[in-house]
């Protein structure tokens, strides 16, 4: 049996998530909106209206645990189909997360660990990937799930280092589709650059290609990217599947997802 590496974050409510200026607009992504039911008091009352019993018919004196959630589709550890880069995707109608079949989600994985190559809020070069692959020690290959390494997964969403990651452009994901990628996965919390870079050399060139050209790529040719991983320091550089198990949310753009690796021992 394979041995399971856990590589989705904890989604923790975002009224406990401390979220600079800039991206408080955000905050519905980083983490949901989570009001509690616990048995003893809501769930109890909800459990009473609908069987008409007294709380002392139920084990316990307590009711069923309940909680509604309210969030973004990009919460969290999420799946990106390629709708959310735009709704033309190699010149067809973009699909959407209901379209994705499972045997597409689970792919063979190969961590690029860039470390040592990128620094905070720069772009991630196209050496630096190079360097990494050839220190993963095997070339990507069609249908590759990528997974970059960045050392964002040691910060907490608290944590300021947290919005300072690296981040790829149109030419880094072009560089990865081009060798076969079709996952393209980070523990960044974004896969472009952080969204004030983008916005200052925006402001500063007038280069509209400096606009979230990271996933603007993937309209040239298709692949799903995932962001906020974590554990990728208990894999190995190649070797191991990996699984991304998003919410089947009827044509969304994106879902959260629930990704594991799985390694033979």
């Amino acid at each position: 049996m394979p041995r399971l590496i856990e590589l989705s974050r904890l989604m923790k409510p975002a009224a406990n998530i401390d979220v600079p200026p800039e991206y408080e607009t955000l905050r519905v992504v980083l983490g949901p909106q989570i009001e509690y039911g616990p048995p003893a008091t809501t769930g109890l009352e909800h459990m009473q209206s609908v069987f008409d019993c007294p709380a002392h018919d139920l084990p316990n004196g307590e009711g069923w645990g309940e909680d509604s959630i309210v969030m973004s589709s990009h919460c969290n550890t999420h799946v990106d189909a390629p709708l959310h880069s735009g709704s033309q995707c190699e010149g067809r109608p973009a699909r959407t997360i209901t379209d994705i079949e499972l045997d597409e989600l689970y792919r063979p994985g190969i961590v690029l660990d860039v470390r040592q190559h990128v620094a905070p809020r720069e772009a991630i070069s196209i050496e630096a990937l190079a360097a990494a692959i050839d220190a993963a020690g095997r070339p990507i290959t069609a249908g590759d799930a990528v997974l970059i390494r960045s050392g964002q997964e040691r910060y907490s969403v608290s944590d300021p280092e947290f919005f300072q990651y690296p981040g790829m452009t149109a030419a880094g994901t072009k560089y990865l589709t081009g060798m076969g990628a079709t996952i393209l996965g980070t523990d960044a919390m974004a896969w472009d650059r952080p969204f004030p870079v983008m916005k200052q050399a925006y402001k500063e060139t007038g280069d509209a290609s400096q606009i979230w050209d990271g996933h603007f790529a993937i309209q040239e040719r298709e692949a799903f990217i995932v962001q906020q991983l974590t554990n990728l320091d208990k894999l190995p550089a190649h070797g191991f599947m990996v699984g991304f198990f998003p919410l089947r949310l009827y044509k969304a753009s994106a879902a959260p997802a629930r990704v594991v690796a799985f390694l033979e021992d």
